[in-house]
């Protein structure tokens, strides 16, 4: 299962590579489930020829641009095989690691999850971002990322029925994965180059991603304003004995207005940033609360041809 975005450059290295990996093993059937989460280039045009030649192919379009989350949302929930294979379109993911993979699946592992040796291929920026995350994440949250870990994984089919299973609307595929348990195992890779084409992951789409990652698996950063809230309450009545104090006993008059200028505008400032705190997590719920779904499609091809199972 593929979920492509602005993948033309991609798509027929990518399919020629992934049917030469999966038509060498051992498989009583197998499938390949593009989906193009609303590409402003030819990726659809392409995966659409690309259907016509061959049974294996199938392609869901969106109707518009939901996101990758939304699109591997979409392919596990169309894919039909008893283990299910996810992986970017950009060619980073080696289809060449798939056999390895099974192989640890056929093992007994439930999930089978690319871990990357290095990030070599990312700014020196966003390494070290990243890096951070997954630190920071795995300490707050209620569960644990693999760091170097991405969407490269291979799924056992009751792990796929647990994932579809899961009602929450705004999705991270990094938690969900971690949150449903299940024998796991991991894979080194080395990533490669991009094959074609550019991320659409810029550093602000980046920093949303990992606050939905945040407020979707932790409570935390609503329970760190309440306790800078007792904080400060504590701090200010300890300030407010102390002046009268020191006035009673020393006779010294206040100072002013100064001192209770800094510490409005300071506590506002607290305030205001607890507000978006709070905000966000109101939101996530209003987004839960109204019930659209998770993706329109527009248009689907291959899936009246008779599906095979996949072992």
């Amino acid at each position: 299962m593929v979920p492509l975005y602005n993948e033309g450059e991609t798509v027929e290295a990518l399919h020629r590579r992934l049917s030469q990996v999966l038509a060498g093993l051992e498989l009583s059937g197998w499938d390949i489930v593009c989906v193009d989460d609303g590409s402003r280039d030819d990726t659809y045009a392409r995966v659409a020829t690309l259907c016509a030649g061959d049974r294996h192919l199938k392609a869901i379009r969106f109707a518009r641009n939901f996101g990758k989350e939304a699109a591997m949302a979409a392919g596990l929930q169309a894919a039909t095989g008893d283990v299910i294979v996810l992986m970017d379109g950009d060619l980073q993911h080696p289809p060449e690691l798939i056999p390895e993979m099974l192989a640890r699946w056929r093992g007994g592992a439930m999930m089978v999850t690319a871990v990357r040796r290095s990030r070599v291929t990312d700014p020196w920026l966003r390494r070290k971002l990243t890096r951070g995350f997954y630190a920071f994440f795995s300490k707050v949250s209620e569960v644990e990322l693999a760091e170097g870990g991405g969407d490269f994984r291979v799924f056992d089919r009751a792990v796929v029925d647990a994932i579809n299973s899961l009602p929450e609307r705004t999705r991270f595929m990094k938690g969900i994965t971690s949150w449903v348990g299940f024998r796991q195992e991991v894979v080194e890779f080395e990533p490669a180059q991009r094959a074609g084409g550019v991320s659409g992951w810029s550093m602000l789409r980046l920093l949303r991603y990992a606050i939905d990652g945040l407020s979707a698996f932790s409570t935390l950063p609503l329970r760190v304003w309440s306790v800078i809230g007792l904080m400060m309450a504590g701090l200010s009545g300890l300030y407010g004995v102390f002046l009268v104090l020191r006035t009673m006993l020393f006779g010294i008059d206040l100072p002013g207005y100064v001192s209770l200028m800094v510490s409005g505008l300071f506590l506002s400032g607290i305030q205001l940033i607890s507000l978006g705190v709070l905000g966000e997590y109101v939101g996530r719920i209003f987004t839960e609360v109204k019930g659209r779904p998770l993706f329109l499609v527009s248009e689907r091809l291959g899936f009246e041809r008779r599906p095979e199972r996949d072992r």
